[in-house]
């Protein structure tokens, strides 16, 4: 990977993370396109989401330091367990997944047509962050793990249990950037841990460099998606899930 193939990923990452269209989704359309091999970058996009994480703790870092709010602590545990439990079953499923960009096109295009039904029967409850039930944090924590199958985004899944529990739009949105701490740093210190052995020098600087440069975009993405939330709701990026999976499902049948 070249350094500004390493940029543009990174920076892809940090800007999608958050974003209900699939920051993994648009890395392996990203790495289709600029010709490199989904296989050698597979730990890269997953380990490179740190920096997407320390993105959220340093915006709510009240909430996160708070270590008094044991109650906060323990709902984030519940909702992660599932991911937890079904990532490690589907391990080495997931992995061919990584692999096989056609499904990211599909799952682009369904998830599209997803929001865009939610975005008409869901419209948002009245529930706040402090509302938020050990059963709703179990429940979002399950429909998080759809997004194992890459092109869903694990933001349009939570964000929607989230909804279908009756939270408001700004609540499940920011419930969802929360659960992320736990499951994508789960995930990355996982995926480091299996290939830390088989990692080069360089692919080791690649994913710090990208990091760094994913945590400063985040910041800007999680600003931009909150204040979007707030007056639109989800229906653009329904929009925008359908056309850029037909466009990529037709790179890949004409290239």
């Amino acid at each position: 990977m070249t350094w500004w193939q390493n940029l543009i990923l990174s920076i892809i990452e940090g800007l999608t993370e958050y974003l209900p269209v699939s920051s993994t989704g648009h890395m392996m359309m990203a790495g289709e396109v600029m010709h490199l091999n989904l296989a050698d970058i597979d730990t890269y996009i997953i380990s490179v989401q740190f920096g997407a994480i320390l993105a959220v703790v340093a915006i709510y870092w009240r909430k996160f330091l708070n270590l008094k709010d044991y109650d906060f602590y323990l709902k984030l545990l519940v909702g992660f367990i599932p991911a937890a439990i079904l990532g490690k079953l589907l391990d080495e499923y997931l992995e061919q997944l990584l692999q096989t960009p056609v499904i990211v096109g599909i799952t682009l295009i369904v998830i599209g047509l997803f929001l865009l039904v939610i975005h008409r029967i869901l419209p948002g409850g009245t529930k706040e962050t402090k509302d938020i039930s050990y059963l709703d944090a179990l429940v979002i924590g399950a429909a998080q793990c759809v997004a194992m199958i890459p092109g869903v985004s694990r933001s349009a899944a939570s964000i929607s249990g989230g909804l279908g529990r009756g939270l408001s739009r700004v609540a499940a949105t920011e419930f969802s950037f929360f659960l992320a701490v736990p499951t994508l740093s789960a995930a990355g210190i996982y995926k480091l841990y299996k290939n830390w052995d088989v990692l080069s020098q360089g692919q080791v600087q690649d994913i710090a460099i990208g990091n760094i440069m994913s945590f400063f975009t985040a910041i800007l993405a999680i600003r931009f998606f909150i204040g979007l939330v707030k007056k639109k709701g989800f229906a653009w990026f329904g929009v925008y899930r359908i056309v850029v999976g037909i466009l990529f499902l037709g790179f890949l049948f004409l290239r």
